[in-house]
């Protein structure tokens, strides 16, 4: 009996915590982007008139960026952007956060899929041991006349963040392609190995 009410918890702890933490979530960047766009005019509402409207930060969040996105994509927002990011670089410790942070983003948002090309395996850090990597380059000739053949530039992703792992030159003969796709792959990474790819 006990071994059954086991069994039972803990299916339903697979079902409803997924589902809690995606609310949970949800919720937290709702609020927190509310209440970064929206807290300074929901306060004033609130001691003016007696109320508040709930979201008027995400509205003014979104309508910030749709404006932003509209100046940017124009020959003058563009002149006054750079302008404004040469400025914004010359203030105390931007230039060490900014560029990376800008990077990440453009990544994350990028139209180029192929930013990771590949899935791989490479026999790392000793022999018989093997990392899970992402294939993102070839052609670094510097280094390749250097070595005399052709290297793979591969990432390989840290747990949790794929993203936030080292870059390794590997000889092409050294890398294992892999069949998975690239979210699969980032999926292995993320979860330390509990999601395996033919799981679903």
């Amino acid at each position: 009996m006990m071994i059954k009410l086991r069994r039972y918890f803990v299916a339903g702890l697979l079902l409803i915590l997924p589902l809690f933490i995606t609310v949970y979530l949800i919720t937290f960047i709702f609020k927190f982007i509310d209440g970064i766009f929206g807290g300074f005019i929901n306060n004033y509402l609130e001691q003016t008139f007696g109320f508040f409207i709930p979201g008027i930060g995400i509205v003014l969040g979104i309508t910030l960026v749709l404006v932003a996105g509209f100046f940017a994509s124009h020959f003058l927002g563009k002149k006054v952007l750079h302008a404004f990011e040469g400025w914004f670089l010359k203030l105390p410790g931007i230039r060490q956060i900014y560029p990376s942070a800008k990077q990440i983003v453009g990544f994350l948002f990028s139209k180029d899929q192929a930013a990771f090309k590949k899935v791989v395996l490479i026999e790392y850090p000793s022999k018989g041991i093997w990392s899970l990597g992402f294939m993102t380059n070839t052609g670094f000739k510097e280094a390749q006349d250097k070595i005399g053949e052709e290297l793979i530039h591969v990432l390989i992703g840290t747990t949790p963040g794929p993203w936030s792992g080292f870059l390794v030159f590997v000889a092409k003969r050294d890398v294992k392609f892999m069949d998975m796709s690239i979210e699969d792959g980032m999926k292995l990474i993320i979860s330390g190995g509990i999601l395996k790819p033919d799981a679903g």
